[in-house]
């Protein structure tokens, strides 16, 4: 009988064979060094097409001690950011010349450290921590613990062991208060679906400091719940109806797409028109909120710049070793739509005072 067309893989001494130049030169070629003359890396680069050549990522690790692929936990990755944040890393790691293999710690701590632990028995080169709760959670303490390459992104701040990457929640959420402000709010709700997000804690520290300095008397709710989503709808809706009828709380600042979707479906239920009765701003723009009625006038994280300089930070500490830790603390767009209105019906607008930035610690 006949034999058929072989499907073994081929390997790096195929390639150099149809070349004709050596392995080693070919390994040069596909790592990217520059020394290679031209005339060689055409051909080899002919060969690798001609052969539908891949690299073994296995091989070339254990050849290496390291292998041309990242880590990646992020808490959630059916939530529009951290599936928007995912697909940024990817490409940004893609380009780069490193691979990534993704996963979701489902908001679980256990979890998180699990994964981590994964990752250092894959041998990844680097890992990019989305933490559940900060920098001091099990995750991070995982990776110190095993003493791996890592940079951790958007619920952290400043400080220990590892660079970090996350948007500017404090000067963000500030920005949200003076905005409010400005349009004649003295009595703001803000809401969150969680207490454990390092982010979510932060932003109401940015918008509460902001609002003291505006005005001594304003008024700041905060109501923050680790419940399940439903079990928290009574209490929105408890504090909703009873500003309605007090007619206090004029504006919500809801701190996350879940918490900014609880709330309007609450306010939809209730009757409270929307910007009319309530103003409501969310942090963390979706694309549902640009084409609902109304739309939603949002804080816009960087996500794409984001995923970039967590890949540049990790690359730098797996290919070289940077002096200190560095925090990366990226400026968020604040988008005003329907949502936002007109002026509050407590007063005339005026101007805020001087911005008070948060010092650096």
């Amino acid at each position: 009988m006949a034999n058929g067309p072989s499907s073994s893989r081929a390997t790096i001494h195929d390639v150099a064979a149809r070349a004709g130049v050596s392995a080693a030169t070919v390994s040069k070629v596909l790592r990217g060094v520059e020394s290679v003359k031209p005339d060689n890396v055409e051909r080899v680069r002919q060969a690798v097409a001609d052969l539908n050549y891949r690299l073994d990522p296995l091989a070339a690790g254990l050849r290496q001690e390291r292998r041309r692929i990242i880590g990646a936990v992020v808490p959630d990755l059916e939530s529009e950011f951290f599936g928007a944040f995912a697909t940024a890393l990817e490409q940004a790691a893609e380009d780069a010349g490193y691979n990534v293999i993704i996963a979701s710690s489902r908001e679980s701590e256990e979890r998180e450290a699990d994964l981590v632990a994964r990752m250092d028995d894959w041998r990844v080169a680097g890992t990019v921590l989305a933490p559940v709760r900060s920098e001091r959670g099990a995750g991070a303490e995982t990776l110190a613990g095993l003493g791996m390459t890592a940079v951790l992104v958007d619920r952290v701040s400043a400080g220990g062991a590892f660079d970090t990457v996350t948007a500017d929640n404090f000067e963000a959420s500030a920005h949200v208060a003076e905005r409010l402000w400005a349009a004649g709010h003295r009595h703001v709700l803000l809401h969150g679906a969680t207490t454990i997000s390092k982010s979510v804690r932060t932003r109401v520290e940015g918008f509460t400091d902001r609002a003291r300095t505006f005005e001594p008397a304003m008024i700041v709710d905060t109501l923050l719940s680790d419940d399940a989503l439903d079990e928290q709808r009574p209490a929105i809706r408890a504090y909703l109806e009873k500003a309605r009828g007090a007619r206090t709380a004029t504006a919500v600042f809801s701190l996350s797409q879940h918490s900014t979707l609880l709330v309007l479906s609450e306010m939809r239920r209730l009757g409270i028109a929307c910007p009319q009765d309530m103003a409501l701003v969310g942090f963390d723009d979706a694309e549902w909120m640009q084409t609902t009625w109304p739309s939603v006038s949002a804080v816009a994280q960087p996500v794409r710049t984001m995923a970039r300089k967590a890949v540049s930070a990790l690359l730098a500490r797996v290919e070289g070793t940077p002096e200190f830790t560095a925090q990366h603390l990226e400026p968020c767009t604040f988008i005003i739509r329907e949502s936002f209105g007109e002026p509050a019906r407590q007063g005339a607008q005026g101007d805020p005072p001087a911005r008070r930035r948060r010092p650096h610690t």
